[in-house]
């Protein structure tokens, strides 16, 4: 199942993606009266776990079918404004240097252990949202990145059981003020700018993506490929990565965790080929089965 969160009216909304398009499930229920209690918020589907996904896919299924004015409730995904699609997790959780060969391309040791850094929810923006690229920085990079949305609260899990806790997935881009990255040796301050966590469009289910470390990954910037890799590169995969942030720290329902990125960043090129992100850039980040994620660049 493909959810998004759409604006209405100011408020964040749930939308199923189908074929036919998306159905806003707030919507859906005025016209086809539901008597088990169906999520409204995709907070409310993660959180009401496998039983909630399982009561949202049959009334999914029974509203398609009815035969109400779909008008009402089927939109076409190109008329809305989409917001993150995980729009309040409780952490955003990155790992550094996860791919060998962006490891390789940065001369940068393979690191022994994840390493950690965070974003906050000032970073978070969706699908088709135009990115400010702040005023204090001039190298602004982009980094493609799978990544994992919780789905069950998960402390000292084993890697065997690490998946079993994982809702599904999504796009995202690592966006990254290389200036201010490194200008101490904490990079916090050159990843958690505002707006420099586009993800979505859609969280997709875990059922339907399957191994997440088996899938394609790149980065289109105005047409050109810059990044084109597959999840099998990452140091550390995402079974390993959940077990290992879970012996440190509760993950909770929502909770987001951005797994890396592949070869192919400005910053990974020789100093006099690096141009990075400016005025007018659009940037679309794609992984396979999670659709694909758009987002121009603007001057701030």
């Amino acid at each position: 199942m493909k959810l998004v969160s759409f604006l209405h009216q100011g408020n964040y909304r749930l939308g199923v993606k189908r074929e036919q398009g998306v159905v806003d499930v707030v919507a859906a229920l005025s016209a086809v009266p539901e008597v088990k209690a169906i999520p409204t918020t995709v907070h409310e589907v993660i959180h009401g776990g496998t039983e909630a996904l399982s009561y949202l896919r049959s009334f999914i299924e029974r509203v398609l079918v009815s035969d109400t004015d779909k008008t009402a409730y089927l939109l076409d995904e190109t008329t809305l404004t989409l917001g993150s699609c995980v729009t309040h997790p409780n952490k955003i959780i990155c790992v550094g240097l996860n791919y060998r060969r962006h490891a390789e391309e940065t001369y940068a040791q393979i690191p022994q252990y994840p390493i950690l850094f965070n974003k906050f929810n000032n970073a978070l923006a969706g699908h088709g949202e135009d990115i400010s690229l702040p005023k204090v920085s001039e190298k602004v990079d982009y980094e493609a990145e799978l990544a994992i949305v919780i789905g069950k609260t998960a402390k000292y899990i084993s890697k065997e059981q690490a998946l079993s806790h994982v809702f599904g997935y999504c796009n995202a881009n690592d966006l990254s003020a290389r200036d201010l990255q490194v200008r101490t040796q904490q990079w916090l301050l050159g990843k958690s700018c505002d707006q420099f966590a586009p993800i979505g469009p859609y969280i997709v289910t875990a059922d339907e993506v399957g191994n997440p470390n088996d899938l394609e990954i790149k980065t289109v910037v105005n047409g050109e490929v810059r990044q084109h890799s597959n999840t099998s590169d990452m140091i550390f995969h995402c079974d390993e990565i959940v077990s290992y942030i879970s012996q440190h720290m509760t993950l909770m329902p929502g909770d987001i965790i951005l797994t890396g990125t592949p070869e192919g960043v400005v910053l990974g090129y020789p100093p006099d080929r690096q141009v990075y992100l400016k005025d007018g850039d659009i940037v679309t980040i794609e992984i396979e089965k999670l659709g694909a994620l758009t987002n121009r660049m603007v001057a701030e």
